[in-house]
């Protein structure tokens, strides 16, 4: 078949993507399925099986996870990443090289469509959609959702139950959750269904990665974290075990933070397409690790900089949720992001317990910008207070006009607001 026919189908295995799956099919295309592995929990043997019987020509399930970590999770911590100050960007980070990979096997393959089951309403058909127009200009997209012959077709879930019994999809027997999640390394989330809801309060069932904080252990758990360059390298477990790869220490911070019940948040957020929407996420590892970083930087990052890597990492977040990954801006960032943690070289020490992370101290050696020295306030080596005299009156200047602006003008700072 010619290859203007052939589709490469981003592919769950849920109703909706095999209901695309089978529609693509009746359309005439040919239809290679992909499947990335992030991390997420999952029956890929049974996903492949069902994409088979329902008709694709292949199954393509790629192992991701490793350039997940090392190429977005990690940059991710080095720039302190969050989006309006809570979500960290489970599911954003995760796009950029599931996108990538879709564009790699639609080479392999033969396609010159791309294809998704994202809403239309939603930030994941941008987030993709951005990307494969960075990666291959040339291949074109079909969005269902987007399509009046198919969205006027499948009006709810009754519509989808009906198409898969008359074409043979199977359909789980369990009942389906009334909410949506979506899983990866970094995080699991859960929006739509009864979240749509905010005022009323998330069920206690819908977490995966954390455990309630009120069954949490009722004992800590403490362990060190050493940072290299702004990464982490080293997980060292109190009593306990050392991990080093990055692979294997993010997914060890997972369990340790998940079974404490560190990471989860219930936010409303703004989407880039200008909606507001409830998402609730549980963020383990990520949540322990930005704050370690945090803690390190304090250590290890001059003041100046630090204020200054603080709009970058606002920046690539922004970057990161809007789709905007494969951008020369995101490429500019993350190379300031770099050089600014050339000597992010430090271990903090800290502890889980009951759903919140704790620093308990830190030490960077190789950093000369904190000096017990000159901290203490028992010891006046190295320093004179003279000085401060001089420092105040240097920074009162325009102070003092401004006092002196305002009691001419009838307005003196000494009346209360």
């Amino acid at each position: 078949m010619s290859a203007d026919k052939r589709v490469c189908l981003a592919y769950s295995g849920g109703l909706d993507t095999s209901t695309i799956l089978k529609w693509l099919i009746l359309e005439g295309y040919t239809v290679v399925a992909f499947l990335a592995d992030v991390g997420q929990i999952e029956d890929f043997a049974a996903v492949e099986k069902k994409a088979l019987a329902l008709g694709a020509e292949r199954m393509i399930i790629e192992n991701l996870q490793q350039e997940f970590v090392d190429e977005l999770i990690f940059p991710a911590i080095q720039c302190n990443a969050i989006y309006e100050d809570r979500y960290l960007l489970g599911t954003s980070l995760a796009r950029p090289v599931i996108a990538r990979a879709q564009v790699r096997t639609a080479h392999k393959y033969n396609c010159k469509i791309l294809s998704h089951g994202c809403t239309g309403k939603g930030n994941d058909q941008v987030r993709f959609e951005l990307a494969w127009k960075a990666c291959d200009p040339s291949l074109s997209v079909i969005a269902p959702w987007r399509i009046p012959a198919f969205f006027n077709r499948f009006q709810g879930r009754q519509d989808l139950l009906k198409f898969a019994a008359e074409n043979g999809i199977p359909v789980s027997s369990t009942p389906k959750a009334p909410w949506s999640q979506d899983d990866n390394l970094a995080h699991c989330s859960y929006e739509s269904g009864i979240l749509e809801k905010p005022d009323i309060p998330a069920p206690k069932t819908i977490w995966t990665r954390t455990v309630d904080p009120l069954d949490a252990p009722d004992v800590p758990t403490k362990f060190s974290v050493t940072f290299r360059a702004g990464l982490p390298v080293k997980l060292q477990v109190e009593g306990g075990e050392t991990v080093t790869g990055s692979l294997e220490l993010f997914k060890a911070l997972n369990d340790i933070a998940g079974r404490n019940g560190v990471g989860r948040i219930d936010i409303v957020e703004s989407r880039f397409i200008g909606l507001k929407s409830r998402g609730a996420y549980d963020s383990p590892a990520l949540t322990v690790l930005r704050l370690a970083h945090i803690d390190i930087e304090g250590m290890t990052v001059d003041s100046k900089v630090k204020q200054i890597t603080a709009w970058i990492g606002n920046q690539w977040s922004q970057c990161l949720y809007n789709g905007m990954y494969f951008s020369p801006e995101r490429e500019l960032l993350e190379n300031s992001i770099l050089f600014s943690q050339k000597h992010v070289h430090g271990t903090v020490d800290m502890m889980v317990y009951k759903g919140a992370a704790h620093v308990l101290s830190r030490s960077a050696p190789e950093s000369n910008l904190y000096s017990e020295e000159q901290a203490s306030m028992d010891t006046l080596e190295g320093f004179s207070p003279e000085d401060t005299t001089g420092f105040i009156a240097i920074q009162a200047i325009r102070l003092e006009k401004y006092g002196a602006a305002k009691i001419k003008q009838g307005e003196p700072l000494t009346r209360s607001s």
